[in-house]
């Protein structure tokens, strides 16, 4: 099939700043797209050939924007899925796959699916609801401390919870729910694996995550991580055999705990680009979301090794600010050498709302960390 300045039409499910940042990609190559997204503000309305409004969880409007693309994907996994499997029964090229998404959208069936398939992680055990749960902590079936994550709509900063004691449960939602146990780990790392539709496999080299500790929202990620050789190899072998599970086609982020002990854990995934590879647009040979199109337009895969050090600092509003963003002193940091700033396009700022994000790139990582909490302490999303 030709896709370059041709008739075929790339439908994405999701306007964001990841849909944002891939729409990047398809202007390079000229492939038309088409873009659906609840708001009529999204960051993604400009950058593609056609923006619909409309809800990604309504049957109808999904399947009616399927019919109009000759290939479908998406930049968020909350999207309607009896409407994809209706349209991929249909012919229509799906990725990920909606079989993928649906054990994936669950966070109770995707940590089932990684003890079924052998994959390392924490112990956890699911509940139907709050209510539930509390029963089983009455019975002591279940004992504190855990994390508690509802199984749908969650997402970074949202959803998870660390409960030492059943105050920590007074304000939880009476959701379905899973409870990990708590893991004691020295490192969070992520390795993003790409495989395109003949199978061909690439993982990009593993990152490490640096959390900010009130949000649970990560300020840093650093690429390469500073881990061992054999840890490296250890958790880019884990992401591949979740990759290999899943049969995923795409961009598939595996998120991971290096415990106390150098036991890799797989804590979730996402089946799409994600914040722990924004770093590769200014560090790889080739970015996450180049590779995402290649993949799912079953091209070669382009190459997944760093040019550079990368780091990538997330741009949040700021506390105490609503409203209009002002990104403060961004042309201080515009200044530095080796330092891009991305700006997602949300005119409204509110407190760790993800706005944006910075890429700092750097022969030398020490010096790259160094710049990269110079860029976090001078710029401000305020209003």
């Amino acid at each position: 099939m030709n896709y370059f300045s041709s008739d075929f039409k790339l439908g994405i499910l999701g306007g964001g700043q990841l849909g944002k940042m891939l729409l990047a990609e398809t202007q390079k190559l000229d492939i038309q797209t088409l873009v659906l997204d609840p708001s009529n503000e999204a960051p993604s309305r400009f950058s593609c050939t056609l923006f619909q409004q409309g809800s990604l969880m309504d049957y109808d409007t999904v399947y009616e924007f399927g019919k109009k693309a000759s290939l479908l994907t998406i930049e968020i996994e909350n999207v309607n899925l009896d409407a994809l499997d209706q349209l991929e029964k249909e012919g229509l090229p799906v990725f990920p796959s909606p079989k993928t998404l649906r054990l994936i959208q669950n966070k109770g069936t995707q940590k089932d699916f990684y003890v079924q398939h052998n994959i390392p992680t924490a112990p956890h055990q699911r509940f139907e609801s709050l209510s539930h749960l509390k029963t089983s902590l009455d019975k002591n079936l279940l004992a504190f401390p855990f994390v508690w994550k509802c199984a749908r709509f969650g997402y970074d900063g949202n959803g998870v919870k660390i409960v030492r004691t059943a105050a920590d449960l007074s304000n939880l939602p009476e959701v379905e729910c899973i409870a990990e146990e708590m893991v004691p780990f020295k490192n969070e790392l992520a390795v993003i694996v790409v495989r395109n539709v003949s199978g061909e496999i690439k993982t990009y080299p593993v990152v490490e995550m640096e959390f900010h500790p009130e949000a649970n929202q990560v300020e840093y990620v650093i690429c390469p991580a500073r881990i061992s050789t054999e840890i490296a190899e250890k958790a880019q072998k884990v992401a591949l055999q979740t990759a290999e599970a899943f049969q995923h086609v795409g961009l598939l982020a595996v998120e991971m705990f290096q415990t106390k002990d150098d036991a890799i854990l797989v804590n979730e995934v996402a089946p799409r680009p994600h914040n722990s590879g924004h770093y590769s647009i200014e560090a790889s040979y080739t970015s996450q979301f180049e590779n995402h199109l290649r993949s799912i337009l079953n091209l070669p895969l382009g190459n997944t090794d760093s040019k550079v050090a990368g780091i990538m600092v997330n741009l949040v509003g700021a506390e105490g600010f609503s409203g209009q963003v002002i990104y403060e002193n961004i042309e201080k940091i515009m200044a530095i050498d080796g330092v891009t700033p991305h700006i997602y396009g949300k005119r409204e700022t509110r407190p760790f709302r993800k706005m944006g994000h910075v890429t700092i790139v750097n022969q030398n990582m020490a010096e790259a960390r160094q710049i990269a909490e110079e860029v976090k302490n001078t710029i401000r999303v305020i209003s």
